[in-house]
């Protein structure tokens, strides 16, 4: 529910911090549109992101690595210049970024023991995501 959803403003200043360095950002969601575009705009996302791909518009969900194509073009960009994935699923977010050949920050909760996710970082915050992308920023 859209009006139960908050952002902290850390995270957003963050995600604005990568954006004014040159980071071309998106957003890539499964969900409903009207569910997942509430929550971005009540959250302020849509202020600092360059894109948002949601499942329910794109009729394909994650880890279907069609969303991380369109986000990318969206953001004038294109997979073949690599990118990052941020994301809390194993599955649908870091396994998704294997096949559209990014690279990965996951942010494990502890609601996969044991799962299997192949993230080039873990990290237990967005905040700990952002800072390990700036330090790899080219």
């Amino acid at each position: 529910m859209p009006h139960l959803v908050r952002c902290r403003s850390a995270v957003v200043d963050g995600l604005a911090l990568l954006w004014a360095a040159g980071w071309k950002v998106g957003v890539v969601t499964n969900g409903t549109a009207d569910n997942q575009l509430g929550k971005a705009q009540r959250t302020g996302l849509v202020a600092v992101v360059d894109a948002y791909v949601l499942s329910g518009l794109e009729s394909v969900r994650k880890p279907n690595s069609r969303l991380f194509e369109v986000a990318a073009q969206r953001c004038g960009m294109t997979l073949a210049g690599g990118g990052w994935m941020v994301g809390d699923h194993p599955i649908a977010d870091i396994g998704g970024r294997r096949t559209a050949g990014l690279r990965a920050v996951w942010i494990e909760r502890d609601t996969w023991p044991s799962q299997e996710h192949a993230a080039d970082h873990v990290v237990t915050g967005v905040l700990r995501a952002i800072r390990i992308m700036q330090q790899h920023h080219v």
